[in-house]
């Protein structure tokens, strides 16, 4: 797959601002959309490997993934406007949403409308962490990473504390070793 990162500061800008306009129900999905299919910014591994580094960091993965393709590609300028892209409309429209929430929330139709959200929002992260496996599909040894670090969060309630840092061991290892 042939990419072109964006060109200057307004293109950068203005695909992490349709990111944060899109992301109604969780912004990872419209993030690989736009940077991946539309945009043609990073390879569909490239975003894989660049939001498993965010979801290590601490903080909001995309926002943590604007940062650091910002420098990328621009310095700390580039980072700084990702962000503010990023998050410029979903602060707006938090705050309006919050305020309209306060007054309806008691409401059977809006708390009807906010579980269908959330269950739209679940099919929308279920698609995209499909998305996100399928490089992984060429690699055994990663599918192995994926389903020991399932069975620890998901089955075993293992703390992410614990998890990350035993399964970036185990993947520095198997990289080192060449088999990932």
């Amino acid at each position: 797959m042939h990419t072109t990162p964006p060109r200057n500061l307004v293109e950068l800008f203005t695909g992490f601002l349709a990111i944060g306009a899109r992301s109604f129900g969780g912004v990872l999905p419209w993030a690989h959309r736009t940077m991946v299919e539309e945009r043609c910014w990073l390879t569909p591994e490239d975003f894989a490997e660049t939001v498993g580094l965010c979801q290590f960091l601490p903080g909001p993965n995309i926002g943590n993934a604007s940062i650091v393709l910002g420098k990328r590609w621009f310095g700390v300028k580039g980072s700084i406007v990702a962000f503010l892209g990023l998050f410029a409309l979903p602060f707006v429209w938090v705050l309006a949403l919050a305020a309209l929430y306060a007054d309806f929330a008691s409401h059977h139709a809006v708390r009807a409308a906010v579980t269908g959200i959330g269950a739209a929002a679940a099919g929308l992260f279920v698609g995209t962490a499909l998305k996100l496996g399928r490089p992984l599909l060429r690699r055994p040894e990663a599918l192995l990473v994926v389903a020991g670090c399932f069975v620890a969060v998901a089955l075993a309630r293992i703390s992410l504390f614990i998890v990350l840092p035993v399964a970036a061991a185990v993947a520095l290892i198997l990289a080192w070793k060449g088999r990932l």
